[in-house]
């Protein structure tokens, strides 16, 4: 008998989300099946179906995706090698919470926590602190909460209140951050864009800073243009700031993708456990670090900077395993995919993959540049990442024009404007990543060249800022403005620093210590 199901409807009529004049039920091919079928969209089937049908239906609809290796808006990995996919096909049933079922995974987190250690010039990478999260921002909240339970702690020894906690860092910091500080309670002071810095500045973090601070927050590689914070700028201002106030004030490192290029491009740049006011470092495993999505990292420099009441104890094999995680149940899989990249790639094959991207960006930022309509925000230089915009001089098209322009040919490059202060930068972003080779860039440029007859020959802008809806890719502008918190001075400190280059981001609001939800970044 043919397999029937009858035609469901919402039980509070059409679905919220349908779209507008169809909400109608799927009506599947005749070739899945020995007769016309209809399955509804928003409730249950009845019925069964063959596993290759039901597996043709959502295959098809997916087609409709973006191609994710055209997608030039995500810092997250879209390629991966046959190898590790089938390692992660291997262990995707392996729940990584389950030490004691599954301890040789567990022992290849331990592997990867100590290498991690090594590359960031820990003082004992033997006796690392550290773990897997499911992404850079979950290991972000893990440092800020262990920023904000040392403050309470040193607080309360000392008898001084610890119920107003702050945290600074630049309008430019991932949308994580904004939801830690909302999540946790914390009052987010913002340091805003000004001129042509586009991110945190050390004179800037340490006039937010009183004693309530419990950390800074230092952006390894902005997503907004890729470039740089200074770190040991910011760290040697706070150390300034200790001597003349004897205020302490921790840094963070948000190496969400910096911390896997750094390493191996920039050696002699000190952002890292060389610093000692670094106390705890995430980064993506699945961004740089090369692995598909779902696995971040976080490191504090010793078990000091970590508070032992925030640390979950299991038995592993008879011994002592610590937890620190929001999460609980996830796959194993991103864990095993990172070790293996390890192996396979160790500090030769990172330098050369992270090298070959540095060079595509810098070359088509280049090449970008010298089109005649735009003008490059960095080049590429620190992490592949760059921003360009529309010269002031042009007026009868936009970046919105220009990036819908690109997604005719399967581009996905976002376009969005800087956070208060630079509100009058509209610009696009292009992120390079490991299988954006110079041949998808050649061909990236080729399709670039092809719209910009028809863009010039526009009277005016077809498209604004309200076309680019959740395409912005988490860079939303955001009111920047702070509280003024008995701001110290400081004199700058000269320290190295690298070059303040210009932008993904969440732009956030620079000031008011409230917070509000916004949308996700990827992280």
């Amino acid at each position: 008998m043919a397999l029937q199901h009858p035609h469901m409807q919402h039980p509070h009529g059409q679905h919220p989300h349908a779209p507008a004049g169809g909400g109608r039920d799927l009506d599947v091919n005749p070739v899945f099946s020995r007769e016309p079928l209809t399955i509804p969209r928003y409730a249950l089937p009845a019925g069964q179906l063959a596993p290759g049908t039901a597996y043709q239906i959502v295959h098809d609809e997916l087609m409709l995706d973006g191609n994710e290796r055209l997608n030039l808006a995500t810092f997250v990995s879209t390629w991966a090698e046959p190898e590790a996919a089938r390692l992660m096909a291997e262990c995707a049933a392996k729940n990584m919470i389950d030490k004691d079922e599954y301890p040789r995974t567990a022992e290849l987190e331990t592997r990867c926590v100590h290498m991690l250690a090594r590359l960031w010039h820990a003082e004992d990478p033997r006796h690392a602190v550290g773990c897997s999260t499911t992404g850079s921002s979950e290991a972000a909240m893990l440092g800020g909460l262990a920023l904000k339970r040392r403050w309470q702690a040193r607080r309360r020894a000392a008898g001084e209140p610890a119920d107003r906690p702050n945290l600074v860092m630049g309008v430019n910091v991932q949308i994580c951050w904004e939801k830690f500080a909302n999540y946790f309670e914390v009052e987010p002071r913002y340091v805003p864009m000004e001129g042509d810095r586009y991110h945190l500045g050390a004179r800037e973090a340490v006039e937010l800073c009183d004693e309530n601070t419990i950390g800074v927050v230092a952006v390894l590689g902005s997503t907004f243009d890729g470039s740089y914070e200074p770190v040991a700028d910011i760290a040697a201002a706070l150390d300034d700031l200790e001597r003349r106030t004897g205020l302490d004030v921790p840094v963070h490192v948000d190496g969400a993708s910096g911390a896997m290029i750094a390493p191996f491009l920039d050696p002699d740049l000190r952002w890292d456990f060389r610093l000692p006011r670094v106390a705890s470092i995430n980064t993506s495993g699945h961004k740089y670090g090369l692995v598909m999505p779902g696995l971040g990292w976080a490191l504090w420099r010793d078990a000091e900077a970590l508070p032992d009441d925030l640390v979950f104890r299991v038995n592993y094999l008879g011994g002592d395993m610590p937890t620190f995680a929001l999460n609980f149940s996830r796959p194993g899989a991103q864990v095993v995919a990172q070790y293996y990249t390890f192996l396979r790639l160790g500090f030769e094959g990172y330098r050369r993959v992270q090298g070959t991207c540095r060079d595509v960006a810098t070359r088509l930022s280049a090449e970008i540049g010298r089109l005649g309509p735009f003008e490059t925000l960095g080049d590429g230089g620190d992490l592949p990442v760059f921003a360009f915009r529309v010269r002031e001089d042009i007026a009868n098209f936009t970046v919105y024009d220009v990036s819908a322009a690109l997604r005719e040919s399967g581009w996905l490059v976002p376009a969005y404007t800087f956070p208060e202060n630079r509100t009058d930068l509209a610009v696009l972003r292009i992120v390079v990543r490991n299988g954006f080779g110079h041949d998808l860039a050649d061909l990236f440029l080729d399709d670039l060249r092809r719209v910009l007859p028809r863009l010039r020959a526009q009277r005016e802008p077809q498209r604004d800022a309200g076309d680019a809806t959740g395409f912005a890719h988490g860079a939303e502008p955001k009111k920047a403005g702070f509280k003024q918190a008995r701001p110290t001075k400081t004199e700058p400190t000269k320290t190295e620093s690298r070059k303040t280059g210009p932008t993904k981001a969440e732009p956030k609001k620079a000031g008011s210590t409230k917070t509000r939800r916004g949308k996700a970044g990827s992280k």
